[in-house]
């Protein structure tokens, strides 16, 4: 079974895309979709309506999305794999920046929208300088000077990314996607590993500790005048 991971900020378009490569593969391939998201998701249910696809989704709830992906994703392959699926599909929420939920196997796709801005990527973190496609969507919406901007802040971020631009709805300038997804490789359950570090503690307020100020905390803390990579550790 091949897998894709498919992130990106909210509203980048992510679903469009997915509905373009599910369209594609339809006759092809046996697909099936997992939707991971916080509170509220209605995609697995417009997946199943539209194409008659095994869908299925998980709210992450306290936890953030990409920890709650690692949680259930040997689960989720195995439920996939049982479905018969040539071609398993991963959405995530994208709301963790720190994170990424990128695998060493399968293909991770980042989603952007050319309206986000042109610092758009510079603060998207692991999600895009892990991913191994970049997909620029919304293209018509901004001048071909913006979208330039934003192509070059993704490539200097990511030099060896696979980049493209689409709009999603009508699904043009995707046959390379296609065919990089139809060479894939197939993945190996038991060799499933996260492709970058994990944050490097659990912290209080994860737990629920809702007191202000680093004093009040344990573990990683951070005060305001260190730098980006600046911690203390306080306590056990």
């Amino acid at each position: 079974m091949k897998l894709l991971v498919v992130a990106g900020p909210p509203s980048a378009g992510k679903t469009a895309l997915i509905k373009q490569i599910i369209r594609h593969f339809h006759h092809q391939l046996r697909i099936a979709f997992l939707k991971i998201d916080v509170v509220k998701a209605y995609e697995d249910e417009e997946l199943q309506r539209e194409f008659g696809i095994p869908t299925k989704k998980v709210y992450s709830g306290d936890l953030c999305p990409d920890h709650a992906g690692v949680m259930i994703l040997g689960d989720a392959v195995e439920w996939a794999e049982k479905t018969g699926a040539d071609l398993f599909i991963m959405e995530s929420a994208g709301l963790c920046l720190r994170c990424s939920p990128y695998l060493t196997q399968g293909l991770g796709v980042v989603v952007l929208s050319s309206i986000s801005g042109i610092h758009t990527p510079e603060k998207m973190g692991a999600m895009v300088s892990l991913a191994d496609i970049a997909v620029v969507t919304k293209i018509d919406l901004v001048s071909q000077a913006e979208r330039e901007v934003l192509i070059q802040k993704i490539r200097d971020l990511h030099p060896k990314i696979l980049l493209m631009e689409t709009n999603a709805l009508q699904g043009t300038s995707l046959q390379r996607l296609y065919s990089v997804i139809l060479e894939s490789e197939e993945i190996r359950q038991a060799d499933l590993m996260l492709k970058g570090n994990p944050p490097i503690g659990t912290c209080t307020i994860c737990v629920g500790k809702k007191e202000v100020g680093w004093r009040h905390h344990f573990g990683v803390v951070k005060k305001l005048d260190g730098a980006i990579a600046d911690y203390l550790y306080r306590g056990e």
